[in-house]
C-alpha cells in the first residue's frame, strides 16, 4: 500500500514542514488536488505549487486533474514536476491522447471516475493506464464522508484488471482514514489518498503512520 497524503488539507502556511512530517510517517507520494472553480465547485492550487512541492518533496508528487480542457496543461504540470497524473474521464473528450502524451513525457498517467461514472468508460483506454483513480466522494471539498458504494467499485475493478491482464494500480481518494483504509486494501486498492485524516488532525507523521499500521 502506498499512502498518498493530500495537501488540500495541509496548512500551507507550513506546507514544506507538513510534507516533510507527512513523508516520515510513511508517505510514499504527495498528493496535488487541482481544481478550477468549473469542473468543480472549488479552486485550489496550480502549477507553481506543484513546483515549489517539487522542491521540497523526496517522493513523486501524484497530481489530480480537476479542471477542464486538463489536455492543454499537460506539459505545465510535468515541467512542474507531476510524476503521476490523473485525468477525468468525464473531462476530456480525447482521452487516449492525452494519456499517450502523458506517457510520452516520462509521467504516470492515469485515470479519475466521480462516483457516478461507471467503470464501463474504461473499456478502452484501461490497458493503456499506470493506475485508476476512483472518487469514494463527490470531488470538490475535503473533509467529505466515505461512499461505501466505493468498495464495490473497488473489488469490480479489481476482478476487470484481472481479466484484462492489466498492470493498472487501483488509487482510492475520498474519506479515506485509518477506520477504513484495511478494507479499501483488501478490497484492492494499493494507493490511498488521505487528506484530513493526515494534515487535520494533529501531527501528520502521527496521523500518516497510523494508515500504514492499520493496513498491516
Amino acid at each position: 500500500m502506498i499512502l498518498a497524503p493530500s495537501i488540500l488539507s495541509a496548512d500551507f502556511g507550513r506546507l514544506a514542514e507538513e510534507v516533510q512530517r507527512a513523508e516520515r510517517g510513511g508517505a510514499g507520494l504527495i498528493h496535488v488536488d487541482v481544481m478550477d472553480g468549473h469542473f468543480v465547485p472549488n479552486l485550489t492550487v496550480g502549477p507553481a505549487v506543484v513546483a515549489a512541492l517539487r522542491k521540497v518533496a523526496t517522493v513523486p508528487l501524484d497530481v489530480h486533474l480537476m479542471i477542464e480542457n486538463a489536455d492543454r496543461y499537460l506539459d505545465t504540470f510535468v515541467d512542474a514536476g507531476a510524476s503521476w497524473v490523473s485525468l477525468h474521464a468525464e473531462a476530456l473528450p480525447h482521452l487516449e491522447r492525452a494519456v499517450a502524451h502523458l506517457r510520452s513525457r516520462g509521467a504516470r498517467p492515469g485515470v479519475a471516475l466521480n462516483p457516478s461514472t461507471p467503470l464501463g468508460s474504461l473499456d478502452e483506454i484501461l490497458p493503456e493506464l499506470d493506475h485508476v483513480l476512483i472518487m469514494s466522494v463527490n470531488p470538490g471539498f475535503g473533509g467529505q464522508t466515505f461512499l461505501p458504494a466505493s468498495l464495490d467499485k473497488i473489488r469490480r475493478l479489481s476482478r476487470l484488471i484481472g481479466e484484462r491482464g492489466a498492470k493498472t494500480t487501483i488509487e482510492v481518494d475520498g474519506g479515506v482514514d485509518k477506520n477504513n483504509a484495511r478494507a479499501l486494501v483488501e478490497a484492492g486498492a494499493e494507493v490511498l489518498v488521505a487528506g484530513s485524516a493526515v494534515f487535520g488532525h494533529g501531527d501528520p507523521e502521527v496521523a500518516a503512520r497510523g494508515i500504514v499500521e492499520a493496513c498491516r
